[in-house]
């Protein structure tokens, strides 16, 4: 077999200086109407809530049309949030295409988008009191689609460890116990997060991703536009505002708040959910 050669070739610095290519140009994806939104938001009257226990998670069902807002209370915290179509838990959000889409790190007027065949949005973001911080020197920013979700298998992979606090773990058994069913039959439904709240990047010496101390503080909160009926899990890390470490009882953990806001009979208009993908599925056949 011949040898393999990782001699630096001589147009090497020619060939890094090659100007990148934005693979899904987004100039052509729907626009939400804010406006509406923010409109019908005013006076939305609130319907529900459920308040996250630090290091566990909860379940909160929101309708098409509605509002849901997350906000840190108490103390700087963290979230992982995982959402499914509540008719229909096949669909489900995709974070890799939802990053794809809009970038490591989303915000205001971005969506969290669904997995195929639907992959139509899920929910709108609608304000965001982080949004300030843009991306830091560092590279990170807030709320990203590259983590995750803090594991028991890294964990114990990584550290030979048995936690069982970690946001996998609790969207688990948030999601066996809303459906009835053991945290066996719960568990491959959960998937890839929104990281609400953390801020995240990647090295640039390594490429490794980074967390780092999170800007949230009480009353800072994310809120969201129901597209379809939404089943929502929220995870309370257990690395709190995740500026040391995650996955262990060490950090100050705070509760989240999420809270329901139902928009007055006809303050959206003629709106409608947004069609499922319409790419026919015959793959060539």
């Amino acid at each position: 077999m011949a040898q393999s050669s990782h001699h630096v070739p001589a147009d090497a610095e020619a060939r890094r200086a090659v100007k990148p290519v934005i693979c899904y140009p987004n100039m052509t994806l729907p626009v939400p109407d804010l406006t509406l939104y923010r409109s019908a938001r005013q006076s939305a009257v609130k319907t529900g809530e459920v308040l996250v226990s630090p290091r566990d998670a909860a379940c909160f069902e929101t309708p098409a049309g509605h509002f849901f807002r997350i906000t840190s209370v108490e103390g700087p915290q963290v979230g992982d949030l995982n959402l499914w179509n509540r008719d229909d838990l096949k669909e489900r959000f995709y974070s890799g295409k939802t990053r794809a889409l809009h970038g490591t790190h989303i915000t205001t007027g971005e969506r969290m988008w669904s997995s195929f065949p639907a992959m139509r949005p899920m929910a709108t973001i609608v304000e965001d009191s982080l949004e300030w911080y843009g991306i830091d020197a560092f590279g990170g920013s807030v709320h990203d689609v590259i983590g995750t979700r803090c594991d028991p298998y890294t964990g114990n992979l990584l550290a030979g460890s048995q936690y069982h606090q970690c946001c996998h773990s609790n969207l688990t058994r948030a999601m066996a116990d809303h459906l009835g069913v053991s945290p066996a039959q719960a568990e491959p439904h959960v998937h890839d997060v929104l990281n609400v709240f953390m801020c995240t990047g990647f090295t640039r010496d390594t490429g490794q991703y980074f967390m780092k101390q999170s800007p949230v503080r009480p009353g800072d909160y994310l809120e969201f536009f129901a597209e379809i009926p939404l089943l929502g899990a929220l995870s309370a890390c257990p690395g709190g505002d995740c500026s040391a470490q995650h996955s262990s009882d060490a950090a100050a953990c705070y509760p989240l708040l999420v809270e329901i806001f139902a928009p007055e009979a006809g303050a959206l208009g003629d709106w409608q959910s947004p069609d499922l993908n319409g790419y026919n599925q015959s793959h060539g056949r």
